[in-house]
């Protein structure tokens, strides 16, 4: 939105933000009519982000969330702690959400992102919330911003048309509605490209910054890398005269066929940009300079293609250009990664047997020792004296922020964002188990128990089926594939970390690729034969579920689980393989992991995987279904799930198709978010009770 001039300007300073109320939004006057988790109270709990530390390492910077079940939206707002819990503090309370949030470089001040005058631009306040002030009036507003270590200036994040639209190329027609694309990657997760890029800019800190030095002039390229990209993908060097940069400098189908993503460092004095990680053919994110400047460290994957390949650590010697691996022979990913005060250490966070532990490495001989142990997801991790300022969440709180004692192994919440609530509700206990695999291997798998469980009673039980399709069943909590949420609603849960999913060596996390419908599938039906041995579940109620991967499996699953279940849930499955493969778009994935095209006949990899489509199966579907799909899903087209309901009801099943014109591979309104949880426990208690 266009930002009104002068006049405007000089009413914005002379008047109060606008407030959601004299108290804020929060969720302390919730009425909680039952013990029992509820998808409209999950919901409301509370949600904690950008946490950082104050300079002087004396207080917490935070922000929380909190959703609006009527007006169907979020409000966010701005918190400050001392880093033991004391003196907590609410410091905003605007109609319009505060991001980004963090301190400058001495902690007198703090930075944000804000649309209170009209557009995203960047804000200052003091500490303690007073003294707003708007810093750019940038056309268009900005998405990112980077304060450099001496104060001087700051890097922002901004889209730039470079292209034309159809309104350019044919301006007699300024009522057509259409697109012309000569190539691949038009459309990503949930967007169709556009003519703008986001680029990188460079502008002095001073009274009203209304432009600045774009660094990739020109360039087709996005800094960074979209969607998901922000501003860890930046770094200014210690001098300030130096930034670095993440980008994928590919177009069209090599852009789409390709993770190559490399670090560039951009010089302010002479304005040249070199490429820090040429030849480094993986993705190449997340840079950060060591406090003395003298190293860079950053996280990287070695092939190109492969974007679940392992994360490791690298730095670089700024001086002499030497870049090395500190993680080699680490057989886990590596994430939040952070250096100390001295610059001799970095901590980072990894999953190890489905639970994200915090680790610190001396960077003088790469020893890597593992801190924390503990059933908990520790997702960040800021050093503060010998202890950690961290956030964490389990299968039974979400994310609060909590100090490590790693001396005596413990941690406490000192957010305490949810305990108001959360100590009314009863949650069901969780279980780790190692079960016993087809081909003799032991795999880690999470039950949870309903609530006020009884094992002298029978409950039905439902496989989770996970997504990625590389990503870890650990300590999350989500909400929508919430393990308590389904079990308050007395259903037992297997969650097995089946071949495929990381935190369990690279081997294990690898095997599935090309290998769909092979060993990962036989994992899950080890998992549900395993737990269908116990007295207390119901083997006549046994149903599957899942999401992306999860969703292919539970569509692969339909027709191959020889009369094991008795109700199928998908999410945004994969039905067809090659319509998969022909209309998705990110291509490395799909030639990655179905290690080719369909079309090639003497690739025997690639057709054992399309053989193993759920289409193939259709023949042997007896199941009832429910299937879920967003219109706006462009990694797993809407047709897919289409296609495997139309499939259903053609052989006469029961079936039933959730459709959402609106929502992508997720669902994230939350009266949307509510409604899937209705129907998914409307049809579950139809054809499992």
């Amino acid at each position: 939105m266009k930002l009104l001039y002068v006049a405007s300007l000089a009413l914005l300073f002379a008047c109060s933000p606008a407030k959601k109320s004299d108290a804020g939004y929060s969720n302390k006057d919730i009425e909680i009519s039952s013990d029992k988790l509820t998808p409209e109270l999950m919901w409301q709990l509370g949600r904690v982000g950008n946490v950082s530390v104050s300079p002087d390492q004396s207080t917490i910077l935070y922000t929380i969330a909190y959703t609006n079940i009527k007006e169907n939206k979020s409000y966010t707002d701005v918190y400050t702690m001392n880093v033991d819990g004391s003196n907590k503090k609410q410091i905003t309370n605007t109609v319009a959400n505060e991001n980004a949030v963090v301190w400058n470089a001495d902690g007198s001040k703090i930075n944000f992102i804000s649309s209170e005058s009209g557009s995203s631009q960047l804000w200052e306040m003091s500490a303690d919330g007073s003294n707003r002030k708007q810093l750019t009036d940038i056309k268009g507003g900005i998405t990112n911003f980077l304060i450099s270590p001496d104060g001087s200036k700051f890097a922002y994040t901004a889209e730039v048309k470079l292209d034309e639209d159809i309104h350019d190329i044919h301006p007699d027609l300024p009522l057509a509605n259409a697109r012309i694309e000569n190539d691949l990657m038009y459309r990503h997760w949930d967007r169709w490209e556009d003519e703008n890029y986001s680029h990188v800019f460079i502008a002095a800190m001073s009274a009203m910054v209304t432009s600045g030095t774009d660094i990739m002039p020109g360039e087709r390229f996005d800094a960074p890398l979209k969607p998901f990209g922000g501003v860890e993908q930046l770094a200014w060097s210690k001098d300030s005269e130096g930034l670095v940069y993440a980008c994928k400098k590919l177009e069209g189908r090599a852009y789409a066929e390709s993770t190559n993503a490399d670090l560039y460092l951009y010089s302010t004095t002479d304005k040249s940009t070199i490429n820090l990680t040429e030849g480094m053919m993986g993705y190449d994110l997340n840079p950060q300079f060591s406090p003395n400047g003298q190293y860079l460290a950053w996280e990287s994957m070695e092939r190109d293609g492969y974007e679940s390949d392992r994360n490791r650590l690298f730095v670089l010697d700024v001086k002499t250009g030497v870049k090395t691996d500190i993680t080699e022979g680490f057989d886990y990913n590596v994430h939040s990664i952070m250096w100390d005060a001295s610059g001799t250490e970095l901590s980072f966070t990894s999953n190890y047997h489905g639970c994200n532990q915090i680790y610190n490495i001396t960077f003088a001989d790469k020893k890597i020792t593992k801190l924390t142990d503990g059933v908990q997801n520790y997702n960040s991790a800021i050093k503060v004296g010998e202890k950690y300022i961290a956030t964490k969440t389990t299968m039974k709180q979400p994310t609060e922020i909590v100090v490590v004692d790693v001396a005596k192994g413990t941690d406490k919440n000192i957010s305490q964002v949810n305990d108001h609530i959360l100590a009314k509700i009863k949650m069901g206990d969780v279980e780790s188990r190692w079960i016993e695999t087809t081909d003799g291997k032991k795999m880690q798998t999470w039950v949870i128990y309903p609530p006020n469980f009884d094992k002298t009673k029978k409950y039905p039980t439902l496989l989770y089926c996970q997504g990625g399709p590389q990503s870890p069943v650990s300590q999350f909590w989500s909400i929508r594939w919430n393990f308590e949420l389904m079990a308050a609603n007395d259903y037992i849960i297997v969650a097995p970390n089946r071949r495929g999913l990381p935190g369990f060596g690279q081997e294990w996390n690898e095997q599935i690729s090309g290998d769909y419908g092979g060993q990962n599938m036989k994992d899950y039906l080890s998992a549900i034969d395993a737990l269908a041995e116990e007295p207390y579940v119901n083997n006549d109620k046994l149903g599957a579920i899942g999401a992306s991967y999860g969703g292919y499996s539970v569509y692969w699953l339909a027709g191959n689980h020889n009369g094991r279940f008795n109700s199928l849930i998908s999410h945004c499955g994969i039905f067809n393989f090659e319509q998969m493969y022909s209309t998705t778009e990110e291509q490395f994935f799909v030639n990655w992991d179905m290690k080719g095209a369909y079309w090639d006949k003497d690739n025997k990899v690639a057709q054992n995987t399309y053989a193993n489509s759920p289409h193939k199966f259709v023949g042997k579907w007896d199941t009832p279904i429910l299937v879920i799909h967003g219109e706006k899903d462009f990694r797993i087209p809407y047709t897919q799930g289409m296609g495997a309901f139309n499939t259903a009801k053609l052989r006469d099943l029961n079936a039933r198709f959730l459709y959402f014109p609106t929502e992508c591979h997720w669902v994230l309104s939350p009266q949307n978010g509510i409604l899937w949880h209705r129907e998914f426990f409307k049809w579950l208690d139809e054809t499992l009770k």
